[in-house]
Order: C-alpha cells, then sequence, then structure tokens
C-alpha cells in the first residue's frame, strides 16, 4: 500500500514556478467554506506610516466659562435659596379709570379693586393719558374709605381747572403717579381728613432649588492594560497610549460642560400633568425670559435703533452702568457693524472701566469696550451659542443669540442672616457643609485603577454636583433671541 500525503498529493513540477500552495498569501481575506485565511489581518501587509499624534479636529472643545467671569460660586445647606428684591420706590398706578367728576367739585379716580391705595391726601399727582401724550396735574383733596390704606375712589382737584373728560376726551387707561405734596401754611397733617399712610418697604421673594448633576465613565480591568499606538492628549494636559485615559478625561470635561450648560438651560418643574418627582431648576435662559428683557432679531441693518431701544428699557429699570455681552457670531458681527457706523469719539468710544481702564486686559479676555449714552459695554463670543452640538445648531425661533449681564453686584435681604448683603447679579450656589462638599465630586468605585472596594473587575469613576443659578435683578438682564 502507498504511503499518502498527509496533505494530499504533491506533484513536483519539472520547472521551478509558484504555487498556491506553496507560499504564504498576506492579503488573503479568507479561504473556502471552513478554512481559514491565511493571515488576513496580519498587521498588515507592509509598515503602514503612523502619526502617533492624535488631530484636534475641533480644537478645544470645552464651552464651560462663562459662569466663572460673571458670577461666583458659595454653599448653601438647604434644598431652597429665597431671596427678596425690592420694588420700585416711587408710587404710580397704570390702567386707571375716571368715574365721575366736574368742575369745582374734583374728579373721581377709583383704585382697582384687590389694590391698596397708598395716596395721601394733599399729595400731588400727574395724570398721563398714553394714547394721546397729554397731561393733567392735581391735589388730591380726598382718598375715599376712611381706612389706613385708604381703598376707594381719590378725589382730585386740577390746576388747570379743567374736567378729566374734557382734558383728555377719553378718560380710560390712565397712569397717575405721586410727585410731592402741597399743604397751606400753618397746617397739620390729617386735620380735617385722613392722616398720611406710612409706607413700608414691598419685597418680591424668589427661589430657586438646586438639581443634582451626575455621570459615570466605566472601563473593565482589562482594558486599562491595553497599550495603544495613539498617544492621546487631553485638555487638560495629560497625554500617553493609554486609551481610557481620554475617555475619563472627556467624560470629565463633559460633566463641567454640563454644569453649566444646566444653570443656563434649567427649567423649574411647574407642570401638574408632569409625573416628575424632580423639582428642576431655573436657569438663566428661564429666568430672564420670565422675569428680565426679551430682545427679538436684533439686526445690523437696525442695529443702533434697537440698541437705543434697548438702553432706554435699560432706563426704566436699575440703570446698572456696565454690562457685559456674551453674543453668537453673528449677533457679534451685527454688533461691530452697528459700532464701525459710530464715530469714535464724537457719539461713542471705547472704555474700559470694568478692566481698571486697562485696554490690554480687556482685549486679552476677548472682550471689546464701548459706551452708549451713560452705559459701558464689554462685548465677546459666547462658545456656546455658536458650538454645532449646541445652541450653535438653533436657527429661527429657537435660537438664543446672547445674553446682556449686568456687572457688579445687587443687594438683596438675606434670609438666614436677616440684613442687606451684596451679591454678584449671577452667582451658583451649591451644597456643602462640613460632611460633605457636593461642588464638584469625584470618585472611583471598582477593583482597578486604585479603587479597592467592591468585586467589580472594573474601574468606575463617579462624577457627581448639587447646584442652583441664582439670577438676582432680572430686570437688568437681555435675552436675544431669534425671529
Amino acid at each position: 500500500m502507498s504511503v499518502l500525503p498527509q496533505f494530499g498529493s504533491l506533484v513536483p513540477s519539472q520547472l521551478p514556478q509558484l504555487l498556491a500552495s506553496n507560499y504564504l498569501q498576506w492579503n488573503n481575506n479568507g479561504g473556502a467554506a471552513g478554512i481559514p485565511g491565511n493571515f488576513a489581518d496580519f498587521a498588515q501587509q507592509y509598515l503602514p506610516e503612523i502619526y502617533e499624534a492624535e488631530v484636534e479636529r475641533y480644537g478645544n472643545r470645552t464651552l464651560s466659562g462663562f459662569l466663572k467671569m460673571v458670577g461666583a460660586e458659595m454653599p448653601m445647606t438647604s434644598d431652597q435659596v429665597i431671596w427678596s428684591e425690592q420694588n420700585r420706590l416711587h408710587i404710580s398706578y397704570e390702567n386707571v379709570t375716571v368715574t365721575g367728576g366736574a368742575a369745582g367739585t374734583g374728579l373721581l379716580i377709583p383704585i382697582a379693586a384687590g389694590i391698596q391705595n397708598v395716596i395721601s391726601q394733599n399729595d400731588t399727582i400727574v395724570i398721563l393719558d398714553p394714547a394721546t401724550g397729554l397731561e393733567a396735574k392735581g391735589l388730591v383733596t380726598a382718598t375715599g374709605a376712611a381706612a389706613v390704606p385708604a381703598t376707594g375712589a381719590l378725589t382730585v382737584q386740577l390746576y388747570s381747572g379743567l374736567t378729566l373728560g374734557a382734558f383728555f376726551g377719553a378718560p380710560a387707561g390712565l397712569k397717575i403717579f405721586v410727585y410731592g405734596s402741597d399743604y397751606s401754611k400753618g397746617s397739620t397733617i390729617g386735620a380735617g381728613g385722613l392722616p398720611r399712610v406710612s409706607i413700608e418697604p414691598v419685597l418680591t421673594q424668589f427661589s430657586n432649588s438646586p438639581i443634582i448633576i451626575r455621570d459615570q465613565y466605566v472601563v473593565s480591568g482589562s482594558d486599562t492594560a491595553q497599550i495603544g499606538w495613539v498617544n492621546v492628549a487631553t485638555e487638560d494636559g495629560t497625554d500617553g497610549y493609554l486609551w481610557y485615559l481620554k475617555a475619563e478625561s472627556e467624560t470629565r470635561l463633559r460633566f463641567e460642560d454640563h454644569l453649566e450648560m444646566a444653570m443656563v438651560e434649567g427649567e423649574l418643574n411647574t407642570s401638574a400633568l408632569n409625573p416628575l418627582t424632580q423639582p428642576g431648576t431655573e436657569g438663566m435662559f428661564a429666568a430672564i425670559q420670565n422675569r428680565g428683557n426679551v430682545e427679538t432679531g436684533f439686526t445690523a441693518a437696525n442695529g443702533l435703533t434697537e440698541f437705543d431701544a434697548i438702553l432706554k428699557n435699560l432706563d426704566t429699570q436699575g440703570a446698572i452702568e456696565e454690562n457685559m455681552l456674551f453674543l453668537q457670531r453673528q449677533t457679534s458681527l451685527d454688533f461691530d457693524d452697528m459700532l464701525a457706523s459710530i464715530s469714535s469719539g464724537v457719539q461713542g468710544g471705547v472704555a474700559y472701566g470694568l478692566f481698571e481702564n486697562s485696554s490690554e486686559m480687556a482685549l486679552n479676555l476677548g472682550f471689546s469696550g464701548f459706551r452708549r449714552g451713560s452705559y459701558d459695554f464689554y462685548k465677546t463670543d459666547w462658545k456656546y451659542l455658536n458650538d454645532a452640538s449646541t445652541r450653535g445648531a438653533i436657527n429661527g425661533v429657537n435660537s438664543i443669540e446672547g445674553v446682556l449681564v449686568p456687572a457688579g453686584t445687587s443687594t438683596v435681604y438675606d434670609q438666614v442672616l436677616g440684613t442687606n448683603i451684596r451679591r454678584p447679579f449671577c452667582h451658583i450656589r451649591y451644597r456643602a457643609s462640613q460632611t460633605d462638599d457636593r461642588r464638584m465630586k469625584s470618585w472611583l468605585t471598582g477593583s482597578v485603577g486604585g479603587a479597592s472596594n467592591s468585586t467589580l473587575d472594573a474601574m468606575e469613576v463617579n462624577f457627581l454636583s448639587e447646584r442652583c443659578l441664582i439670577t438676582q435683578a432680572a430686570n437688568n438682564f437681555v435675552l436675544f433671541r431669534g425671529i
């Protein structure tokens, strides 16, 4: 019996030649069914030219930094922050309607139901008709019911001697405000009438609640021991050939961005139909939308006219002299075009008061300063509004094109301290006590990477923060929205 070769019949050739059976195929993608390919993925047939450094395709991808520039961070020990904002100092009423009166008898001006009358006898008032622009001045001779503060109609004698109907023609939708008082010689307050109303300060309370923000990165023990051939670098300066270091660093950076994004985008849970148990939190956008000023469709074509309208509105609010503008690209360019149309040194100019009159410091921070009217403004781009993965990809009615943030501090009443304190208009409150500081926590769990607190063959990197944003005096903020 003949002996058969183990690998089949080998038939020698008379001439030297290459056969599929006697050389290795380095680029073979696989053999016949059931037969493995020859080194299908053997590193590669030829040694590639490898760039060990990664390409930073999107540059510095972090979005945080806005809140660090406009505010501060302070600890808190409660589930809720409550602050009080003082209302306006002077007395005025809107949507007033005259119910009667004639020359010599005075005009009857009722105060709307549910609103206390804090105008006193002998007060002098201005009566305005917004529809016609006409006005009259008069003396309050009676304030209605004998209650203090009184309710009911004011009796007003006009200095002009005309009836309100004759003076205005349409005595409805009026505005009145007190500008002083007028007493006779040797008079006594309250003689023959009601005493003056003592007006207590009126405060409006606002509140916000912190939210718990968390994230986690998990890598198995085996993968932590893998060595790659790409030298990865992180935004915080760490580099090496361990890929998980890159992923861990990016998780941390993403979490830090979320800490800021949640503070500007946050919403309170106010829906009775919402099954969520978390209260949510009021972010800066929501605060300005609810209690501040909204500018829609700012453009270069109408830039100066629209901006002057914003200034006139700021005049009616707190009139904070120094303000910061954080803008997306197109709105920033519109401002540049607006400023280019203003002759420097005549209508406008450049100011750096916020930066202690240092132009170098302002420019190094990316701000350009300008003055309009009695206000100083410092303009810079806000990366969050330009990034395509966040607000930068949104156009139209849902777009946020910038915010105007007053610089400096505001005075508020602290419920805990029982006194007025000064706080930045926009600042972070985070949970912290002697037991636990929850401003920015990170810790390891598992049995890898230095952790040894569980049987899990992995490293879990945990991140947590509990915080909320306090937007005080939102009436001094402006939110720029698209159309």
